[in-house]
């Protein structure tokens, strides 16, 4: 079981804590994060991308010219696609990439990134995030302590004076526990995480605490 320091916002000890070894002392399985990555990236998509049809590009529907005898080519539209500004074939159409991991995927995801971060000694352990107000500069004096470009803020709940005071920052972003992905992990050369944030994601994480389904009426526990 890692036993890691906790520190407050001045970056100094101000205490222990124990992390789960399941969550955060797992075997890095680069392949599960690497699909989690691609799963965040895919749903992030537009999927906007139009290419318009012969029917839905603008031109008469009259034929132009008669079937047999002239000597030419048989043609119905203008809007053919043989034609210049005719309409496009098996062009892209607006479409939805989005998908969903396997649950326990997402959850052995999440344990891998996490378990690199700390491992590769990223990972910070915080008290609590506490700020007075919710002015820029107290949050922007807090990260100088850190010495980190791009850090991602994780705590337990809604933190309205990090939220606020952060949200001007470049390069730093803020999240609830339960909307952490593996991407905004790895994206981060820093993670401050909240002492109650990491002990949610240790409960939220561990196997061995996942809940097991409630018998149906009429079936035996």
């Amino acid at each position: 079981m890692p036993r890691v320091d906790v520190m407050d916002l001045e970056n100094a000890k101000v205490g222990e804590i124990d992390l789960a070894d399941a969550v955060f002392g797992a075997e890095v399985n680069e392949h599960l994060i690497y699909e989690a990555v691609r799963q965040y990236r895919a749903s992030e998509r537009s999927g906007t991308a139009s290419t318009k049809v012969r029917g839905s590009v603008a031109g008469s529907g009259k034929k132009l010219w008669k079937q047999k005898g002239t000597g030419r080519a048989r043609m119905g539209s203008v809007r053919s696609p043989l034609w210049r500004h005719g309409g496009t074939v098996h062009g892209p159409q607006p479409r939805d990439y989005s998908y969903e991991l396997p649950r326990k995927m997402a959850a052995g995801a999440l344990r891998s990134a996490l378990s690199a971060k700390l491992r590769d000694g990223e990972l910070t352990v915080v008290r609590e995030f506490q700020f007075a107000d919710h002015k820029t500069k107290n949050v922007k004096a807090a990260l100088n302590k850190f010495d980190a470009r791009k850090v991602l803020f994780v705590e337990a709940g809604e933190n309205r004076n990090l939220e606020l005071g952060a949200r001007n920052l470049q390069g730093v972003t803020v999240l609830a526990s339960r909307f952490v992905t593996v991407y905004h992990l790895l994206d981060a050369q820093r993670v401050l995480l909240s002492e109650q944030a990491a002990q949610k994601l240790a409960t939220g994480l561990d196997p061995k605490r996942a809940k097991t389904p409630k018998p149906q009426a009429g079936e035996q526990a």
